[in-house]
């Protein structure tokens, strides 16, 4: 039932010469509203929607825009930074020009099937909300965009930049029309277009909208703001995250909602379908490689039994200490033991899937207890005390017999992380200490992100990752709703909203903002704010799914933050402009923009480039 969407879009595309490419259907003189069709347009509104979806693919995971240049990843076995952690992107850095491209593509695309099929047709509904979306992610990237909901299919090239307060009012206005007003389901877990959708699509909006019009800057490197009189978009955004929440209570544990066996569940508001039993071509490679990423090296993934894991944006320092002794997040966020496996003759795991790193999901845990172990990483509130007994009473699990992979433990703390090496029989063989910088340069540093990973992968490097990516859920929209009460003025409510995330987890609820004290350290001069709360909570409960470079900007936390937990960025410096006059708040718009379109100049580029 999940999959029904991903099937009618296959379907589509696998119609015989009834679609041309996204490629071919968007390649465009006029660049800036998605580009003229090609002469042979398909306008059969329902399998140009599919391809509106499709599209969807191009951005719903892209690490280095949505999770680099924070407070929470860094590169780790001695991978460069990279021009997102370092701010040194510029104007005609690729993945950014693909990135504003590919949005203006589900734009144009979304605003053909509302010119093929009427502003009220069903098709239409989910046209618009991808549509929105994609402005969404526009305006939080590149803040005042081209815009325009009429279909671009002619030379036209004059499109200029239209600011936020004339993009968000209509946003708003047209997704308000389709909660109110459209056909669409009112919740939908197969990844369609539904009310409840749009509620948490208005609520994002709302509360950017607050944010960006209704706040401003006193100080943008310790993150000051000054608040405006009209807080009325917080409040509209409260009330939508309420609409988006749609009664759901938080008892579902974490771990279930993020398990790859229960996709689809009622947490689940939107999301980007995968399916590998569908997949019409090479599934070794036809996925995604969100499981790839948000960890260290563990070797060879076809000698070793170890997912492959890039060695990017792996946990920072912050993010070590960031999780209180209790937070079950933790556990279910990352594999923090991975078990062994055996070899064949031709150097591969001798059951892929059933042994090492994916035995976690595909054996009963009560044989799992008797599995081979090949790392083994303890939370940095694990005492040498608590490590050690715990090895001792697993010592069987510990011996290396003819498992691939040499057996190591560590307590991940800071400066120096301890570390346990094992005799053959699984008894603790030494223990030493190593600074965390030089352990952060070597094979198997540290713990690997959970959340993204698919069961059923195969034994193979490529995008192998089938799991659906979510773009709207329910602990979200807690979090936006107690930001936005926060925002604007209603202190108990916020609090209210962070305790039900707080309670899933098993902490103890928080009583105010005030005296907020996390473990991990800080600079004599950073002192804690009310948002940072909000900030640490969403970063504990929405680790890895992309939001917090937008979250950074829109709180205006963006320099403060870098500055005081990003080890890349050493001066505020590398945050301006060579004049150092202007802050990199916004990703630079690219060069080929301004080029092509006519109502741009080079005076349009965002400030910092």
């Amino acid at each position: 039932m999940k999959k029904t969407l991903y099937l009618s879009l296959i379907a589509a595309l696998l119609a015989g010469g009834t679609l041309t490419s996204c490629s071919d259907f968007l390649d465009a003189e006029n660049k800036s509203a998605g580009g003229s069709a090609a002469d042979n347009i398909q306008k059969d509104p329902d399998i140009l929607l599919t391809t509106v979806y499709k599209s969807l693919y191009d951005y719903a995971y892209l690490p280095e825009l949505y999770s680099q240049g924070t407070d929470l990843y860094i590169m780790t076995r001695g991978r460069e930074a990279g021009a997102f952690n370092e701010y040194s992107m510029t104007p005609i850095t690729g993945s950014i020009e693909s990135f504003y491209g590919n949005l203006y593509r589900t734009v144009n695309m979304s605003n053909g099937v509302v010119q093929f099929a009427g502003e009220t047709a069903s098709q239409s509904y989910e046209a618009r909300f991808l549509r929105d979306y994609a402005y969404y992610m526009l305006t939080q990237h590149f803040g005042a965009v081209p815009f325009t909901f009429e279909y671009i299919n002619s030379a036209e090239r004059n499109y200029p930049r239209i600011a936020l307060d004339e993009i968000y009012p209509k946003l708003i206005e047209d997704l308000t029309d389709l909660y109110n007003n459209s056909t669409l389901a009112n919740t939908d877990h197969t990844g369609r277009v539904n009310k409840q959708a749009v509620a948490a699509l208005l609520a994002k909006i709302c509360l950017a909208a607050g944010w960006d019009l209704q706040t401003s800057y006193t100080d943008v490197v310790k993150g000051k703001y000054a608040k405006a009189n009209d807080l009325s978009y917080f409040t509209e955004a409260a009330a939508w995250a309420e609409k988006a929440i749609n009664g759901v209570t938080l008892t579902m544990s974490f771990e279930d909602k993020w398990s790859p066996f229960n996709e689809g569940n009622a947490e689940e508001i939107f999301s980007v379908q995968y399916s590998r039993a569908n997949y019409p071509g090479d599934v070794t490679s036809g996925g995604h490689s969100m499981q790839n990423n948000f960890g260290g090296y563990y070797g060879d993934c076809t000698a070793s039994g170890i997912k492959n894991v890039s060695s990017s944006d792996a946990q920072s320092l912050k993010s070590m200490y960031l999780y209180e002794p209790g937070d079950k997040r933790y556990e279910a966020t990352y594999m923090t033991t991975m078990y062994n496996a055996t070899a064949k003759e031709d150097g591969k795991t001798a059951n892929w899937g059933t042994e090492g790193y994916y035995a976690y999901y595909n054996v009963d845990k009560a044989k799992l207890a008797n599995f081979p172990i090949a790392h083994r990483y303890f939370p940095y509130y694990v005492t040498e005390e608590e490590a050690e007994a715990e090895l001792s009473a697993h010592q069987s699990q510990y011996a290396k017999g003819n498992n691939i992979t040499e057996v190591t433990a560590v307590i991940l703390t800071s400066p120096f992380v301890t570390k346990y090496a094992f005799n053959a029989d699984g008894s603790v063989k030494n223990k030493t200490t190593q600074s965390l910088a030089d352990y952060n340069v070597q094979t198997s540093n540290g713990v690997a992100v959970k959340k993204f990973d698919d069961a059923e992968s195969e034994q193979y490097t490529g995008s192998n990752d089938y799991r659906d990516i979510v773009l709207f859920h329910v602990s979200d929209m807690y979090l936006i709703a107690a930001e936005a009460y926060y925002m604007a003025g209603n202190t108990a409510a916020a609090l209210t909203k962070i305790n039900a995330v707080r309670q899933r987890a098993g902490l103890t609820a928080l009583q105010s903002f005030d005296g907020y004290n996390p473990e991990y350290t800080t600079t004599r001069g950073f002192t804690f704010e009310p948002i940072d709360v909000i900030l640490d909570e969403r970063a504990r409960e929405l680790y890895a799914e992309g939001h917090r470079w937008m979250d950074l900007r829109r709180t205006k936390q963006l320099v403060r933050y870098n500055l005081e937990f990003n080890q890349y960025v050493t001066s505020v410096d590398q945050m301006m402009d060579v004049q150092k006059t202007n802050y990199k708040l916004y990703r630079p718009i690219p060069a080929s923009e301004i080029e092509v379109n006519l109502g741009m100049t080079d005076d349009d580029q965002n400030p910092g480039y």
